[in-house]
């Protein structure tokens, strides 16, 4: 059984962020709240379990402007250093919950957060460093605290890239790709989340227009997009113009499910 999930969007923006250094474009110079964008992450919180999907580099500021002091799991979609790069700001959540942080990752994203913080794994640890627990997940379910969490692999180019669901919500970022035994894995859920970069073709990413009919192939009633790019358009303008039912995440957007 699946207990009642509160999600909150960390951040909603692609690898750059909105605005993009340098942009005088009119989405990067809107005023706007909803056009401002983070990195994308989301946080699922239950009444006794906490935990984040990705770490990204806002991942500090991202913690302390919803007030959260409490975290217990961090779970890694994949190694993009849009995706990784805050995993040393755990340290903070070692120190005042007095426990080591409990991380999920495959194989693939394992194997850069070893490279990428060697000092966290190294033999010789020097003090302060992010205490964590690194736990190598594969396609197959687990659980988090009271949460559980099923693994779908995607596919962002040739990477391989895991989605997750949990219960009736389902969270995909970074793909342009999924194969149809993992769509099985979706079907059925009444929320889903996906990444939706821009208009124009992506090598990597769907498009607007993809991540539309992905939506209506899946039957899936309720869908937010996220991992946006400025070159999507104004949050108001693009969002009129969805399909009933669909809608652009924004930085900040809660969801209960």
């Amino acid at each position: 059984m699946v207990p009642a999930l509160h999600i909150r969007f960390l951040g909603t923006g692609t690898s750059t962020g909105v605005p993009m250094i340098g942009c005088h474009c009119e989405v990067c110079t809107s005023t706007n709240a909803k056009d401002k964008r983070l990195r994308s992450s989301i946080l699922i919180e239950t009444a006794t379990t906490t935990l984040v999907i990705d770490t990204t580099p806002d991942f500090r500021y991202q913690m302390l402007r919803i007030g959260n002091e409490r975290l217990h799991a961090v779970l890694y979609t994949h190694p993009h250093k849009d995706h990784i790069a805050g995993l040393d700001d755990v340290r903070a959540y070692n120190y005042f919950m007095k426990q080591a942080m409990d991380v999920y990752a495959n194989s693939l994203t394992e194997e850069t957060l070893k490279r990428e913080f060697a000092y966290v794994f190294a033999d010789h640890r020097y003090p302060g460093i992010p205490e964590i627990n690194l736990t190598t997940i594969d396609e197959s379910p687990f659980v988090i605290g009271d949460i559980p969490v099923i693994p779908i692999q995607v596919w962002h180019h040739k990477m391989p890239v895991y989605g997750y669901r949990f219960g009736d919500f389902t969270y995909i970022t970074d793909a342009n790709r999924i194969d149809a035994d993992q769509k099985e894995k979706i079907k059925g859920s009444k929320i889903i989340v996906l990444n939706t970069l821009r208009h124009e073709p992506h090598i990597s990413h769907f498009t607007l227009s993809e991540a539309i009919q992905l939506v209506r192939e899946l039957e899936i009633p309720e869908a937010y997009f996220t991992h946006i790019s400025h070159q999507l358009g104004k949050h108001d303008v693009v969002e009129a113009a969805l399909p009933t039912g669909m809608r652009l995440a924004y930085d900040g957007l809660q969801l209960s499910v």
